[in-house]
């Protein structure tokens, strides 16, 4: 996971065996605030539930590995500058 001191995505536990993904981008009151739901699912192994359209597995071993693959895809998609298209003479 990268250093970031003010990350946009953050894993919040909400139980023991439950865990939420908050895109700190909107408020909390936003639905949009939150990512996923992550469940233990067993002792090394998680399930999340998606609440946005993320091209993503639903089995992680840890919750933490499924915050690192959010992260990793949502930074991605903005990693490269815009390709220009040559027009036609």
């Amino acid at each position: 996971m990268s250093g970031d001191p003010d990350p946009r995505y953050v894993l919040h536990r909400v139980t023991p065996s439950e865990w939420v993904i908050n895109d700190r981008r909107y408020e909390s009151h936003d639905p949009r605030h939150v990512v996923a739901s992550v469940y233990e699912y067993a002792d090394t192994e998680v399930e999340v539930v998606w609440l946005r359209d993320l091209p993503l597995a639903v089995r992680y071993a840890t919750a933490t590995e499924v915050l690192e693959e959010v992260t990793r895809v949502q930074d991605s998609s903005r990693a490269t500058r815009p390709i220009a298209i040559p027009h036609l003479p």
